[in-house]
């Protein structure tokens, strides 16, 4: 056990001093503090100003489309750009242009929109994103269509309002022509349907379902997601490990002290510490980031803003729940039963190129988890998700997944017992592969060869 644990010692040290692991320690929170303030900034300053044009022939939509600009369905917050006590005014999404000089409304079609292409393509100052062109019989019923050029299709925020601000005035229209009272008609469309959403699993008093209950609920998909990328990671570390050992003969000198289960054992323990380190830091950034939020809100006296409720979901979900403890039993299972078999890999092969073809079936078993991340929440004690449970080498991702679900405890019970049983069986099978081909140099054996060497090794 000391010169296992010496080997373990070896590969934590080896790993946690290079720039790689300190790299992907820094990385990963600052991409979590990016991913949420750069998708806001480009919101309020990557994206321009979209100038558009209207050539409304019926002269009854441009204006409708004008207010719509002017109100909120056209104008971007700047909310975040200062303290939350002090918003900003808002900037202007879209802006109405009038038309280029010669042009008028009530032109034909054909010479508006051939007028107007140039003007659509160009980088010039009078350039317009989108030129919207309303026939003249325009209106409820009418089969003629509002033409809409634009360039960028990416960018439907002004289509949807046009769209949005056409269809409220065709519905007016219609109720008018019906004999409805138009007031009367948006006192009805206003009114709104209040559904408190309560969950029966909660305690008395505390049945409302609130953010932190959503976080709860879908806190373990991103668990999932990092326990494939820990995984993923580390075994390729281990991979790494022993084929650059074995290239270079430095595998014949550690063997020439230690036994090969030992140097295998001593391997996994190694890299499941820098693994267990890596999460860690990831786990404990994400938890000082939302504590710091949630009292920098308290601070401020926005409590009840949604810019504090998330932290503070987020701490009471590291704080209240069995997430964590979940979290790493399966990251340990999963952990070792992937690594088991990355390990066997890096022995059989003698070069990076031989290792790369033996993982490819590997690989397409670890991605089946991530195809199916989505469905498992939505019904995750539904037929799918508990049979997969049921296949050890989806247990660790599936099982996290359902954690928040609360499964029968005969299912909890039983499937750990399965990936256990599976691991101990796994362990010894590779531990036989593994002390048979760690010196072993030429091409990889075939999966029956392999099959040969444990039951071979089982009778011995």
């Amino acid at each position: 056990m000391h010169r296992t644990l010496l080997v373990a010692r070896r590969e934590f040290l080896e790993n946690v001093r290079t720039k790689g692991f300190w790299l992907s320690i820094i990385i990963f929170p600052l991409l979590i503090s990016l991913s949420a303030v750069i998708p806001a900034f480009l919101a309020r300053k990557a994206t321009p100003t979209r100038t558009f044009a209207v050539a409304d022939a019926s002269g009854h939509y441009e204006p409708l489309i004008a207010a719509a600009v002017r109100s909120g369905d056209g104008r971007r917050s700047n909310r975040m750009t200062g303290p939350p006590s002090t918003p900003l005014p808002a900037r202007t999404r879209f802006h109405l242009a009038p038309l280029p000089a010669g042009l008028k409304s009530d032109m034909d079609l054909a010479t508006l929109e051939h007028q107007l292409r140039p003007l659509l393509v160009s980088q010039g100052t009078n350039a317009l994103f989108a030129a919207v062109l309303i026939p003249r019989d325009f209106g409820p019923g009418s089969t003629n269509a509002v033409r809409y050029w634009c360039a960028n299709q990416a960018d439907s925020g002004l289509r949807d309002l046009i769209e949005r601000t056409l269809r409220t005035e065709f519905r007016r229209e219609e109720y008018t022509r019906q004999g409805f009272d138009p007031a009367l008609v948006t006192r009805t469309e206003a009114l709104q349907v209040p559904i408190a959403d309560l969950n029966p699993t909660k305690a008395v008093g505390t049945e409302r379902v609130g953010l932190a209950d959503q976080i709860i609920q879908w806190a373990p998909s991103l668990f999932v997601y990092l326990l494939w990328i820990a995984i993923f990671a580390v075994s390729q570390m281990l991979l790494n490990s022993v084929i650059e050992e074995k290239s270079n003969r430095l595998i014949e000198v550690l063997l020439s002290s230690i036994t090969p289960t030992q140097l295998m054992m001593g391997k996994l323990f190694g890299i499941a510490a820098v693994g267990l380190v890596m999460l860690g830091a990831w786990l404990g950034s994400i938890f000082t980031v939302a504590l710091w939020q949630t009292r920098a809100a308290a601070a401020v006296a926005t409590a009840g803003s949604g810019l504090s409720e998330l932290p503070q979901a987020l701490v009471g979900l590291f704080q209240g729940t069995w997430l964590l403890p979940a979290f790493a039993f399966y990251f340990l299972c999963g952990y070792v039963l992937y690594a088991a078999v990355f390990l066997t890999i890096g022995s059989l092969c003698n070069t990076i190129k031989d290792a790369q073809n033996l993982m490819g079936p590997l690989m397409i078993i670890l991605m089946v988890p991530l195809f199916l991340m989505p469905f498992i929440p939505r019904d995750p004690n539904g037929p799918l998700a508990s049979f997969l449970s049921w296949i050890p080498l989806y247990t660790p991702f599936v099982m996290m997944n359902r954690v928040s679900a609360h499964p029968p405890l005969w299912e909890v019970v039983g499937t750990t017992i399965v990936l256990l049983a599976f691991i101990v069986f796994l362990l010894w099978a590779c531990g036989r592969i593994f002390r048979l081909a760690i010196l072993r140099t030429g091409q990889p054996p075939r999966i029956l060869e392999l099959l040969r060497w444990v039951t071979e090794t089982k009778s011995s």
